[in-house]
Formats: C-alpha cells, sequence, structure tokens
C-alpha cells in the first residue's frame, strides 16, 4: 500500500515505518498521523515494528505549515487536532501487540519526541536531540510527552525538558534512562536491524503481553500486578511458542519461536 507521508515495508517479519517528509524535517502533518494510523493495521505478520526518519531527522514535531492542519487555528484547532489524529494514533502505538524499536536519526521534537519515547526501545544516533519546545511559542507538550516523561526519567528532569525547552542530546538521553541506547550514527541502522531480528524471533504473544504488563504496572498496585501476571501467564501459556519453549528446554536446544 502507497502512502504520501510515510513509506511501509515488511521484510523478515519486520516491519518499517519511514516517516518520509525530508524536506520538512519529517514534521508530522495531520495527513502523516492518520497514515501512520492506518499502517498500524497493515503490518500482515510482522513480529516487530521499526519506526524511523528518512534524511537527517526523525521528526521535527508538528507540521505548523501543512495545509488543512489546524495547529495555527487557536486552541479549539489544537484540541482537535489531537483528539481526533495524534492522541489516536499514540493509543495504538501503545496498544500494539508486537515490541516496537524507534531508530532515532536527529532531531525528535513535539510530537516527534513524543513518537520517539513511545517505542520499546528508542535508539538514539549521536546526531539526534529530544526536544519539548512548546514553551517558546506558548503552547504545552503533548502526544503523551507529560506522561511518559516523568515515568521515565522522573519529574525534575521532565520540568527541565517542558518548562526550560532545552534540547536533550542522545547521549545524555541513554545517561538518564530515557532512551535504549546512543551509538554512532552510522552503526543506528545496523543496531537497529539487530535487535528488530531479535525481537521478532521471540515469543511473540509473551513479548506482548509483557509489553502491556510494563504499561499498566505504572498506574497499579502491586496485587493488581499479580492478577495481571496470571493472566498473562494463561494467555502465553497457551500458545505454541510457549510449548515450543518446554520441549526445546527439555530436549537442550535454542527455542525455535513461530510468533503462535
Amino acid at each position: 500500500m502507497e502512502f504520501e507521508n510515510i513509506k511501509l515495508a515488511i521484510a523478515d517479519q519486520v516491519a518499517t515505518i519511514t516517516l518520509n517528509k525530508p524536506e520538512r524535517l519529517n514534521a508530522c502533518s495531520l495527513g502523516m498521523a492518520d497514515d501512520i494510523y492506518v499502517a498500524l493495521d497493515k503490518l500482515d505478520d510482522a513480529r516487530a515494528l521499526v519506526i524511523t526518519g528518512e534524511g537527517r531527522a526523525f521528526c521535527a514535531g508538528a507540521d505548523l505549515q501543512a495545509k488543512n492542519d489546524s495547529a495555527l487555528s487557536g486552541g479549539q484547532g489544537s484540541y482537535a487536532a489531537l483528539n481526533q489524529h495524534y492522541n489516536p494514533l499514540m493509543l495504538k502505538l501503545a496498544k500494539l501487540d508486537i515490541p516496537t524499536i524507534t531508530a532515532v536519526n536527529g532531531p525528535a521534537a513535539g510530537v516527534g519526541c513524543s513518537i520517539a519515547l513511545a517505542s520499546d526501545f528508542a535508539i538514539a544516533g549521536k546526531s539526534a536531540y529530544f526536544l519539548q519546545a512548546f514553551v517558546n511559542i506558548g503552547l504545552v507538550p503533548d502526544g503523551g510527552a507529560s506522561w511518559m516523561l516523568t515515568r521515565l526519567v522522573g519529574k525534575a528532569r521532565a520540568t527541565e525538558m517542558m518548562l526550560l525547552g532545552e534540547k536533550i542530546s542522545g547521549e545524555k538521553a541513554a545517561d538518564w534512562g530515557m532512551i535504549y541506547k546512543c551509538v554512532d550514527d552510522d552503526a543506528l541502522m545496523d543496531e537497529t536491524s539487530a535487535l528488530a531480528k531479535r525481537l521478532a524471533g521471540g515469543p511473540t504473544v509473551a513479548l506482548g503481553v509483557m509489553r502491556q504488563n510494563l504499561a499498566a504496572a505504572l498506574e497499579s498496585d502491586y496485587a493488581s500486578a499479580l492478577v495481571r501476571e496470571a493472566e498473562g501467564q494463561r494467555i502465553a501459556g497457551d500458545s505454541k511458542d510457549a510449548r515450543e519453549g518446554a520441549i526445546s528446554f527439555l530436549q537442550k536446544r535454542k527455542a525455535e519461536f513461530k510468533g503462535e
């Protein structure tokens, strides 16, 4: 399927979504948000997802100059854009049942920062940076930024990013624990590909359950976590991969998971 604002490719059970407006530093218009949303329903048999950007940027934030965009139409326009386009996308990313990686190949600002940090594994090149500069234009971070940042780096550092609007380099983001790792720019896609291949070869049902349990753990008490884990174990335990895992253990060989 062809898209106007992104590219979608699937190979070796790894889906790759590439934000494809390099002349705009992959700024995310409403159309791009909608394209990503639709693409997430076209992943077929993919068992891992990579999101990256074309050219020298990951995503420079919302596209304030895109035709038919409502970001410049005042508070009501921004409210509608978030509720009708960006927020549904962020929720869809959170609810995927396959692991996700973002290969942050340059600036990740505004909603682009939110998309980058919404993955299970964010890998940044050394030229990348993360930015929430809404304070400079009289607006507030969105796309789940306040929720993610406080949980990833704590309130003090989230406050620094949001209220001061300063760039956080890829290396600092890794030091803070905000992302999985920072690597040399020329190693970014190789590192990403190796991790995606590893995840795609894992027990997909179990990995999907783990994603949801990790997200829910931030909002619940210990007893509720135990209940979710037991239910998750029931779901994963009924999978063919769990049976393969048990048999391979007894046979003293590496499991060959099929994602079933």
